[in-house]
């Protein structure tokens, strides 16, 4: 008998600790979580702020590596970036408030190429990770990226033109009900980006808690990497 998706649910994949080492000699540490079957494209998860609480296993990422894999044959790679902690263990460093975090994603970027031999790398960020991934994800390899709840405090006009020159899609989750940029600011502050797909979201906060929110998070992010794995399924 079918039962319900659940915040708990975990669904089958390959799930795998990993090590990212960083130019300047911290290892991070992360899991890949890889479907079993065939792989529609590989999704690199950028968390929020260690100094609120985000890590790798803030909640959306975590239903992500749960789910995704089965789901839409999505690979999710995540780690805890310098000096952040969750259930797999704590990366060497100490937070930096965005400046060499730089190079912890310039490492879990080549990692997916390099270790992982990924084909198609996408790029999520979610607020804090916005912010790290408009900065330095600038990597011609990556195919698109996924904003959640982007703050835009870090973000400055010289990261927008270079998107705005290089083109590539974005695409920007906005909850009505952010604390930090709402949808009529969003629109103001990437109106000079016409590749970016903003989508507004009713009812939504930055966190985007609760199982309905959690199935539209998903649901977009597959819309972007697997679309004909669309509708994902509400019960297994």
């Amino acid at each position: 008998m079918a039962e319900l998706i659940r915040p708990s649910t975990v669904l089958p994949a390959v799930r795998t600790p990993i090590t990212i080492k960083t130019s300047d000699g911290l290892n991070l540490i992360g899991e890949v979580a890889t479907p079993e079957g065939e792989i529609t494209g590989s999704l690199l998860m950028l968390h929020p702020n260690p100094s609120g609480g985000g890590m790798m296993d803030s909640h959306i990422y975590k239903k992500a590596a749960n789910r995704l894999p089965a789901m839409a044959g999505v690979q999710i790679i995540r780690f805890n970036t310098r000096g952040t902690t969750s259930e797999a263990g704590k990366s060497d460093g100490q937070f930096d408030q965005g400046v060499n975090e730089k190079l912890d994603v310039l490492a879990a970027i080549d990692y997916c190429f390099d270790q992982l031999k990924v084909k198609e790398l996408y790029v999520i960020g979610w607020s804090f990770g916005t912010e790290l991934a408009l900065k330095y994800a600038h990597d011609k390899r990556i195919k698109e990226l996924i904003l959640l709840s982007p703050p835009m405090i870090a973000t400055n006009d010289e990261d927008l033109e270079f998107w705005k020159e290089d083109g590539r899609i974005i695409t920007a989750l906005i909850p009505e009900h952010d604390d930090y940029l709402k949808p009529d600011q969003a629109k103001i502050r990437f109106s000079k980006l016409p590749n970016l797909k903003q989508i507004d979201v009713a009812g939504a906060k930055h966190l985007w808690v609760g199982e309905p929110m959690v199935y539209l998070v998903l649901s977009e992010i597959v819309k972007v990497i697997a679309p004909s794995r669309l509708p994902l399924p509400t019960e297994v």
